[in-house]
């Protein structure tokens, strides 16, 4: 193995997890370049929970404070049968949150959030239009090919590329993710238009009913911008590509018999999108050689805890703990370190956020939000 002065680390995709390794990884003083497929930022996507959890790497990174000014800071979550409207759980967040759990708790648009983290990175070591074709592991570096026809090369790589991560498919082989039998509809509507309604639209409240729900909160603290987000069965996976048009029709139906606020959300909708719900199994390994996964592309998550992006952020942080412990050239001490400190509490995550159980009732979320990845003693697992 060729040990290098000034190794390099490649990311590749710069989605929330990989923009927060990126920022994280050149805090801490490597050598980082990320590769994005996409060609340029816009305001894609829709509303995204931002817990405790992740505001305190967000502190970390420097962007806490920016984060909390653009986004919405509700102060409880609210759980409500989706026909009687009666509560089923009041989880405090707000002033609670700060001191109970040592920072906010918030619902942000994640375009919104996905632009602060990308102006964190240095400069020049964002590269877009960068998607990846092919990876040689020699042992000695990677060599990265892109579709454009351009390489290049690094001493480690991180997948941070997502549900159909091309990293993924190098250390295990390609598979496609599995359909979970559910979609979920996303939309954003006005404030303006909610205004012409006598009703109350809660800051952050999550309507159930036996088989289905509806997430909706604000992504702005405007209050100018309420989204919703469903998980509706879907048995058959009857259209292709990431997402297709919905309408209010279809809303309608799925939310028949559902609470007034509910169908006056429906009636607001403008635009709707239906997005199937795709999913993986535990993996048996989350890095080999110079290689290793983050986020979805390790650990997908149906969205139901509003936990995905964070665990990423999470995993994120804790890798880049890791490689400062031992260094990159010590990258496979640095990988087993990481898996044996992320691997049990990502799972659990996955697991309940897949059970769609979280806050349903009133219950203690404090071993989610109270998580502080700083605090944490780095431990090595046992392995034979």
């Amino acid at each position: 193995m060729t040990t290098k002065a000034n190794p390099c680390i490649a990311i590749i995709g710069a989605g929330l997890g990989g923009a927060a390794a990126a920022t994280l990884l050149q805090q801490a003083g490597f050598t980082v370049n990320v590769y994005e497929q996409t060609t340029e930022l816009s305001r894609i996507g829709a509303g995204i929970h931002i817990g405790p959890n992740v505001m305190k790497i967000f502190r970390q990174m420097g962007i806490e404070d920016r984060v909390s000014l653009m986004a919405s800071h509700p102060d409880y979550w609210f759980s409500r049968d989706g026909e009687t409207g009666e509560y089923m759980a009041r989880i405090e967040l707000g002033k609670y949150a700060l001191k109970e759990y040592g920072a906010s708790y918030i619902t942000i648009h994640r375009g919104d959030l996905h632009a602060l983290q990308i102006d964190a990175i240095a400069k020049d070591t964002l590269h877009f239009g960068k998607r990846l074709e092919a990876l040689d592991d020699s042992g000695d570096e990677v060599l990265l090919t892109f579709t454009d026809g351009t390489k290049a090369t690094a001493d480690i790589v991180i997948g941070a590329d997502g549900i159909n991560s091309k990293i993924r498919d190098v250390l295990l082989g390609a598979e496609q993710p599995t359909y979970s039998g559910w979609v979920a509809h996303r939309a954003l509507i006005s404030g303006e238009q909610l205004s012409k309604y006598k009703l109350e639209f809660e800051d952050c409240v999550k309507w159930w009913t036996e088989d289905r729900h509806m997430m909706v909160y604000y992504t702005t603290g405007k209050k100018n911008e309420y989204y919703y987000v469903t998980g509706v069965p879907h048995p058959e996976l009857d259209f292709e590509g990431s997402f297709v048009d919905s309408s209010r029709e279809e809303m309608f139906e799925a939310f028949q018999g559902y609470h007034p606020t509910v169908q006056a959300l429906i009636e607001s909708t403008e635009t709707v999108t239906k997005w199937p719900l795709k999913n993986r199994n535990p993996l048996p390994l989350w890095s080999r050689g110079r290689l290793v996964l983050l986020g979805d592309a390790c650990h997908p998550m149906k969205p139901h805890m509003a936990q995905g992006a964070g665990m990423a952020i999470e995993d994120a942080a804790m890798l880049t703990r890791c490689l400062q412990a031992t260094g990159i050239n010590e990258y496979k001490t640095a990988f087993e370190l990481y898996e044996d400190n992320r691997k049990e509490r990502a799972t659990r995550v996955q697991t309940v956020s897949n059970n769609n159980t979280f806050l349903k009732t009133q219950e203690d979320p404090s071993w989610v939000y109270g998580y502080d990845l700083y605090q944490q003693e780095l431990k090595m697992g046992n392995r034979s």
